[in-house]
């Protein structure tokens, strides 16, 4: 059976003052990166496979390093702009990239693929996106507007109950849209 895939980003463990900026329903610190720890195990099991879209833990490495130790899953990393403490400790994750063009098997797509544009900064146009490919971002916190005639989504943890997502998840949100190719046959 192939691997479950999950998106996230924007843990900022170690930020207290995150609490505060994006009004997390957390009562300290420790709660909150306990919290979100708790979370992402419950979703994501010890084989499967995370696309991390930045901004990790702004800890300092040793605090980073122990948290990325209790987090399951094999994590690919996509940079955000607070991550400085994470690439201390490269060896936890099985792929480092700026930016980075997934391919899924999807049946239910006609040439039986899902192309994702996975970047840290919400893009208004990308490789692909009158064509369908979908782009996954974080940074902005849930701050950003969602473009329902675009086939993009924050995965931030802010606008997902702290939890990760998943690939089946992404999907039906994706299937909510108003999107239609720029280009189809206008009557």
């Amino acid at each position: 059976m192939k691997p479950n895939i999950f998106f996230t980003a924007d843990h900022h463990f170690g930020h207290e003052n995150i609490i505060k900026f994006s009004e997390r329903p957390f009562e300290s610190l420790e709660h909150m990166n306990e919290e979100l720890i708790k979370r992402w195990n419950e979703k994501i099991a010890d084989g499967d496979t995370v696309y991390y879209l930045g901004d990790m833990s702004l800890g300092k490495p040793d605090f980073t390093k122990e948290i990325l130790d209790r987090l399951n899953g094999n994590i690919h990393l996509i940079k955000g702009n607070h991550e400085g403490a994470a690439l201390t400790y490269p060896k936890r994750f099985a792929s480092i990239r700026d930016y980075h063009e997934l391919k899924i098997d999807e049946p239910d797509n006609s040439n039986g693929k899902q192309k994702i544009i996975l970047f840290h900064y919400a893009m208004r146009t990308w490789n692909g996106s009158h064509r369908g490919i979908w782009q996954l971002y974080g940074h902005s916190h849930g701050t950003l507007p969602d473009d329902e005639n675009a086939l993009s989504i924050d995965v931030g943890v802010d606008c997902h109950n702290f939890y990760p997502i998943s690939y089946e998840e992404v999907k039906e949100l994706m299937k909510a849209k108003k999107w239609s190719p720029p280009f189809a046959a206008r009557n």
